[in-house]
């Protein structure tokens, strides 16, 4: 049995007004996230998002807004998971991802991976999640959503041979 690698993604799937995706673990019933995975060997990050989203939704991320959020999180692998990885092996570094879809969608779930699915708008959802690093991702939302919808903040750019200190 090969070992998973320590670096995985978490991808938020949500709307423009913040219903959020989540996903029952198969498992663990009872457990609530947002689509996750360990990256491949010689995999990029943004591959094993792209591949995460199709195994586990079947969506496809090139028919949406997947973005890099630029956010790690690491993590102490919870005791139960940590046979999945090499010995010695206990934490793990998260790499965030949004999904930005127009409305909620129906998902095709993997049943290996996963019991059910359900829209929830943000709030509820963060307070569903079983994972803190989960529960911070969507709670940041609103945030990352007005920044979104800001115009790109532009410098001025002094005449030449002026200082703008």
């Amino acid at each position: 049995m090969s070992h998973k690698i320590p670096i995985s993604v978490l991808v938020c799937i949500h709307t423009p007004d913040l219903q959020v995706l989540l996903l029952e673990r198969a498992d663990r019933p009872g457990f609530w996230q947002s689509v996750t995975g360990s990256q491949d060997e010689g995999e990029a990050l943004r591959e094993t998002a792209v591949r995460e989203l199709r195994e586990e939704t079947g969506l496809d991320a090139q028919q949406h807004t997947l973005t890099d959020w630029q956010t790690q999180n690491v993590y102490e692998i919870y005791p139960m998971w940590r046979h999945r990885y090499a010995p010695g092996v206990t934490q793990n570094t998260e790499h965030v991802f949004g999904l930005l879809v127009a409305e909620p969608l129906a998902i095709t779930i993997a049943p290996r991976e996963h019991l059910a699915y359900q829209w929830l708008p943000w709030q509820q959802a963060a307070d569903k999640v079983f994972s803190w690093t989960n529960r911070q991702v969507i709670l940041d939302l609103p945030r990352r959503q007005a920044q979104a919808r800001e115009p790109a903040h532009q410098i001025p750019i002094a005449p030449s041979g002026q200082s703008r200190n």
